[in-house]
């Protein structure tokens, strides 16, 4: 295999962990199930199956919170024909209601994922997050959400303004 094709193998396989963690934060279940092949399985520790059913459990589980984000470091792909294997750094960001006022976790580990390239199409095959670290403290966010005047803040949906902005390939 040539060197620029590897190059757009591993590109094409990062593209997919970016993917996940917008759609994630976006609680987007069309684009998270577009993700991983319909057979793909999960392993987050707290939830090991098939990745359809992450889906529908992960989805109700992100609504109770307020806001998430999820931040992808160093990727590391390595390509073996139809078949990859892949490292990537995270550090997932949540603000949800605690009994005392809002709290902010992060967690940071990794996803080990293995891609596989069907009928010429990259998707997630299986998908095992590593945890590494979190933390938790009270939120110190103190955004004015009810009144953000000239500000944008992001939202779940596709609402968001990301949406718009790459259906219009950032014609905004």
């Amino acid at each position: 295999m040539d060197r620029l094709t590897i190059v757009a193998d591993k590109l094409e396989c990062a593209e997919l962990v970016s993917r996940v963690a917008r759609a994630i934060d976006r609680c987007d279940a069309a684009l998270l199930e577009s993700l991983f092949h319909t057979d793909a399985t999960d392993d987050h520790g707290i939830f090991v199956g098939t990745a359809s059913e992450f889906i529908q459990w992960v989805i109700p589980l992100l609504n109770t919170m307020k806001r998430t984000q999820h931040i992808i470091g160093q990727v590391l792909i390595e390509v073996d024909g139809d078949r990859a294997a892949g490292e990537s750094y995270f550090v997932a960001h949540h603000n949800f209601d605690g009994p005392d006022g809002e709290i902010f976790m992060v967690a940071a580990g990794r996803y080990l994922d293995r891609f596989e390239r069907r009928d010429g199409l990259w998707k997630i095959a299986h998908r095992h997050a590593v945890y590494d670290w979190n933390s938790s403290t009270a939120s110190t966010d103190n955004f004015d959400r009810d009144n953000p005047g000239a500000q944008v803040f992001g939202i779940r949906g596709q609402g968001d303004a990301s949406y718009a902005h790459l259906a219009g390939r950032g014609r905004s």
